[in-house]
């Protein structure tokens, strides 16, 4: 159980707070690069509590600035492209993608007005399909060699969700491996080849037993964490016999990451980030060791999950998220098969910011409680001006390789030379990594 100090510290991330202060110390997902394209690439984002405006100028370079005029404060979402910027249409003035006053056309051609004139402007670049922008203050820090950061572009995919409550809920949701077991479960194990890109719908590695069935009959995990220099791995086994354990390795990316296995050759890296105190979004890349994503059919099927132009959940609070209860003979929680759904009303369900002075957790929790501690820690360092975990220079970064993930049936007795050996043999197969990832 935490202070009701210490929850606000953790989850308030406007402007000014420890917490904002924190997180606008890393790279932040501001879109997917497919909400900037058609005829006005232009689109408002609101993020860690600042409303902005992300542009792409007519050579195709990226902007973000403060979505309101510098001038008098019109919404520069319905600016023009133009000039190699964007124009509040309001008097004119034209901003490029740093920031910098171009033009101040009403003014006299004598006036120097427009060279003392700065927009709030936030660096952008593009990796693996999503817009990520560096919201704090000097130099920005390298992206980590992950392998959803090097793989070519054909093998990975990229998309994202709205979530109705604070971002922290829908993170600790991912490094919470007991929940699996009930919240996802599943009364009836599917084909693995008609779910294509759906989690816990696969077969786990060396075996033909589904994953529904192990996290259906094996619900009391062993949960081993190790720290490491990204954030944390986790290691979780159900034990089957004497001979065979479930195992299952997932990691958090600190600081509001994680990455897990979808299946034998793919995995899903998911940023957690806030739109402002009580809302947010996911942002997940699909990335694959074996054949090129299907980015058609893993759009397609998600499409009809999440309404545009926003991406929010078609299946909702305001729709009692789809509950049946006549369907609890086919899942347990009884509104249907979609992963994001059940994890939706189950952080949602919790409030737009959840009272965690209310909890009482148990050792099935461990990943939850030590997360929170180094997120506390980095909030304290950052407040004193230091640098915290995975703030990380070129050199650096380039040594984060992986992080490796496994979902398989492996031995009892000797289960972490297992799950080393499968990442292993997956990454010298890949089509791309050629073994580079299990260095």
């Amino acid at each position: 159980m935490i202070s009701a100090e210490t929850n606000e510290r953790m989850t308030r991330v406007n402007p000014g707070t420890p917490g904002g202060r924190l997180l606008r110390m890393y790279w932040q997902p501001a879109a997917l690069v497919d909400e900037l394209t058609g005829p006005h690439p232009v689109k408002k984002v609101r993020l860690l509590g600042e409303d902005l405006v992300l542009f792409k100028d007519e050579s195709g370079r990226y902007g973000l600035l403060d979505r309101h005029c510098a001038h008098r404060g019109a919404d520069l979402t319905y600016g023009r492209r133009e000039n190699g910027g964007l124009r509040c249409p309001f008097h004119g003035w034209l901003f490029d993608a740093e920031g910098k006053c171009l033009e101040t056309p009403a003014e006299s051609a004598s006036s120097k007005l427009c060279q003392n004139v700065r927009q709030k402007a936030y660096p952008v670049v593009e990796r693996s399909g999503i817009l990520w922008t560096y919201m704090g203050g000097g130099e920005a820090p390298a992206l980590p060699d992950f392998d959803c950061f090097v793989a070519p572009d054909a093998y990975t995919f990229a998309f994202k969700g709205f979530v109705d409550c604070n971002w922290l809920q829908i993170l600790e949701v991912g490094i919470d491996p007991a929940h699996t077991s009930f919240l996802h479960r599943f009364f009836q194990d599917a084909d693995p080849g008609a779910n294509y890109g759906k989690p816990f719908r696969a077969n786990s590695a060396d075996s033909d037993m589904p994953i529904t069935k192990v996290m259906r009959e094996y619900d009391k995990p062993t949960i081993d964490l190790l720290g490491t220099d990204y954030g944390m791995r986790l290691c979780t086994r159900r034990r089957i016999s004497d001979v065979h354990t479930h195992i299952r390795v997932t990691h958090l990316a600190f600081p509001q990451a994680f990455v897990i296995p979808l299946s034998r050759e793919m995995t899903i890296s998911q940023w957690h980030v806030p739109v402002d105190d009580t809302t947010s979004y996911w942002y997940a890349i699909f990335t694959s060791f074996g054949a090129p994503v299907d980015k058609k059919e893993m759009r397609d099927f998600r499409l009809k999950l999440y309404e545009l132009p926003d991406y929010m959940p078609r299946t909702n609070r305001a729709n009692n998220y789809g509950f049946d209860p006549a369907e609890h003979a086919q899942t347990y929680l009884g509104m249907g098969e979609d992963v994001n759904v059940h994890d939706q009303w189950a952080v949602e369900s919790q409030g737009k910011i959840h009272d965690r002075t209310r909890e009482h957790l148990g050792t099935s929790d461990k990943a939850i409680i030590a997360y929170r501690k180094l997120l506390l820690s980095a909030i304290d360092q950052a407040e004193k001006g230091e640098r915290p975990m995975m703030v990380l220079d070129r050199e650096a970064a380039q040594r984060l390789k992986g992080p490796m993930t496994v979902d398989g049936i492996g031995p009892t007795a000797d289960w972490e030379s297992y799950w080393r050996e499968t990442y292993a043999k997956v990454a010298a197969a890949s089509t791309w990594a050629k073994g580079s990832r299990a260095a």
